[in-house]
């Protein structure tokens, strides 16, 4: 009937696109002269009885498997070069993101397939969701992934290469485990085979370290689009010119995490790996796909190079007032670095990782990782309005329906975490530098409730509470960790020293005594009792005595001398109720408190005993004494 209408105005062709391969196969095959009849005014009987055996003949074919047999792929055009494939891409389609030069991994021995390097965020996010079970976008735009049975770091599996020309630098012991050069090549070629099975692979290219005196190249090979758009996120992204500059890398990360170790390689105790060596400036990770272990790498590496040019690398975010006055916040995972950094009266420097040279402090990273754990827009409005497309919500729960995101369900861990590129926050700085630091605030988070929510530190306190490094393990931070414990993280930032914690204390006592800073300590921990009968102290109040150590209210406050610890607190911050700067006033058992202190006082006292040889009298005299 299509043929031998007789109405004056004839169906034109249809133009929708359609997804049928069987339409398009027709319409390949279709003569030229068919498809201009169909579009032409209309034609009389005689012309119509022709154009249907000729349909009839072009439609005929397509049940001849010769037809599909002669139908050949299309193969995009080869390039001399990589630079070459980059002016192409440049001037032609910006959405292509397949690297056509799969040579680009010869060094390293890996030959795929296919090599998407710094693709897009779409094309990343389209990956996932096809090739990564259980990905989903979440309803907020986020790009929900599940990092496998591991949901936290493994610092037990953590390893670093004893060879000659670095061992002499390495504190050697729990955190730092010697493993064989040759258990080193072993699980780096392990990685290397795996990642020659996959199909595709994503590369990484970008840069550790904002001020480019200090920047080192880094790249990131993954078979997972899940890890290559967290590190493109935390990573510092590249322009077109310095990708194009790139040359070879600094710094290499093989992350295999789907594969993993063989117990039986000297120096393995499970399946999990994380190996890191100095001397080829190269990291392995097998058996864990915890995209956080990318990124502590990378600060281990940085905590090995940085200290050799009399730079300190700092576990601590940072941002900066309107009048260029930097604050550093000290801490581990779940003291409140990240939320008590994103403050929309100050602009954001970074949320973890910093360096502090003789010209002012650095970021580390260009994103943030922050825990998402009962995350509220009332609570953390800029870390939540920070959850949507680009970002990534690693072992959330979301509604299967609706894909809304329960902030608040810990069944898969209490570790639930936002990745998302800094400028994602609005207030964060263009370049992640700022001048030199005026306030450093040093975060713990007091498991027995004794701790003050405030105190003044002296130069040689603030350097006994920066070895000592006390908190308490937030639960899901690590594996095996279900509720919080109180420990010692020498410099804030044990599991990533690479130098004895001396050498990190030394840089610090220095830059503070050189440029005057103001040494704080800020409990975020609990008051009114220990963990399990206290409360955690409200972040609001948290929030008032951060802004009151900005404003200058505290400088020049008045104190009062707490026992024990010798800690300097004030009589009264604005906005803080008066009663709870002294952590006895909370308690309903006042003996029971005495207890607690003197109990905190004694785990001080024994931790610090492995510094003492080294340490000058003036910092050990600002132990705790404790009370008779």
């Amino acid at each position: 009937r299509l043929f031998t209408s007789r109405s004056d105005h004839p169906p034109p062709c249809p133009r929708r696109r359609t997804h049928s391969s069987l339409v398009m196969l027709m319409r390949s095959v279709l003569s030229r002269s068919v498809r201009r009849a169909l579009c032409s005014r209309p034609v009389n009987q005689s012309m119509g009885a022709e154009l249907k055996r000729t349909a009839s003949r072009s439609f005929s074919s397509i049940t001849d498997p010769s037809v599909f047999r002669s139908l050949k792929p299309y193969k995009p055009e080869t390039y001399k070069d990589h630079e070459q494939f980059l002016e192409v891409h440049r001037k032609s389609d910006t959405t292509l993101n397949l690297h056509l030069d799969t040579s680009l991994l010869e060094p390293e021995g890996i030959h795929p397939d296919k090599i998407y390097r710094n693709p897009s965020v779409g094309l990343l996010y389209e990956h996932a969701c096809r090739y990564e079970k259980g990905t989903v976008i979440a309803s907020n735009g986020a790009l929900c992934a599940y990092s496998g049975d591991k949901r936290g770091r493994c610092p037990l599996d953590k390893r670093v290469v004893d060879e000659p020309t670095t061992n002499q630098d390495v504190w050697w012991g729990a955190i730092n485990i010697k493993l064989p050069e040759s258990s080193f090549m072993t699980n780096r070629e392990r990685a290397v085979d795996y990642l020659n099975t996959r199909e595709r692979l994503y590369v990484i290219d970008a840069f550790g370290g904002a001020d480019p005196k200090y920047r080192i190249k880094v790249r990131v090979i993954t078979s997972r689009a899940y890890h290559a758009l967290f590190m493109h996120n935390m990573l510092i992204r590249p322009t077109e010119d310095e990708l194009m500059d790139f040359g070879d890398p600094d710094f290499t990360i093989f992350n295999a995490g789907e594969f993993p170790a063989n117990r039986y390689t000297e120096g393995m105790t499970s399946s999990t790996s994380v190996s890191l060596s100095f001397a080829q400036r190269e990291m392995v990770i097998l058996g864990t796909q915890y995209a956080g272990e990318m990124k502590k790498g990378l600060f281990t590496l940085f905590n090995y190079l940085m200290p050799k040019q009399g730079v300190l690398s700092m576990h601590a975010s940072a941002n900066e007032g309107k009048d260029g006055d930097v604050s550093i916040f000290f801490g581990l995972s779940g003291t409140g670095k990240t939320t008590l950094s994103s403050d929309p009266e100050r602009l954001l420097i970074g949320d973890d990782e910093h360096c502090w040279t003789d010209d002012g402090v650095f970021n580390i990273e260009g994103g943030c990782y922050a825990k998402a754990i009962n995350l509220s827009r009332d609570q953390e409005p800029e870390i939540f309005d920070a959850a949507r497309f680009g970002s990534v919500l690693e072992n959330v729960k979301y509604d299967l329906i609706s894909r809304e995101v329960d902030y608040k369900d810990n069944s898969l861990t209490e570790n639930t975490r936002l990745s998302y590129p800094i400028h994602y926050i609005a207030n964060a700085k263009e370049v992640s530098m700022g001048p030199l630091p005026k306030n450093i605030i040093m975060l713990t988070c007091d498991a027995f409730g004794v701790l003050p929510p405030i105190a003044k530190l002296t130069p040689e306190q603030a350097m006994y509470h920066f070895m000592s490094g006390y908190t308490a393990k937030v639960a899901g931070t690590e594996m095996g960790v279900t509720e919080p414990q109180a420990t010692f993280s020498a410099c804030f930032g044990a599991p990533f020293l690479v130098w004895h914690p001396s050498k990190y204390a030394e840089l610090l006592a220095e830059k503070v005594e050189k440029h005057g800073a103001h040494c704080w300590l800020v409990n975020t921990g609990w008051s009114g009792g220990s963990y399990g009968t206290g409360k955690r102290l409200s972040l609001k109040y948290t929030r008032a005595i951060i802004d009151a150590i900005h404003h200058g209210e505290l400088e020049n406050a008045e104190y009062e001398k707490l026992p024990v610890f010798n800690l300097e607190v004030p009589t009264s911050c604005s906005r803080v109720p008066t009663d709870i700067l002294n952590p006895r006033n909370t308690w309903d058992d006042k003996s029971a408190h005495d207890r607690q202190v003197n109990q905190l006082a004694q785990l001080f006292i024994d931790n610090f005993k492995m510094f003492e040889e080294g340490t000058n009298q003036a910092i050990l005299s600002a132990a705790p004494q404790l009370a008779k």
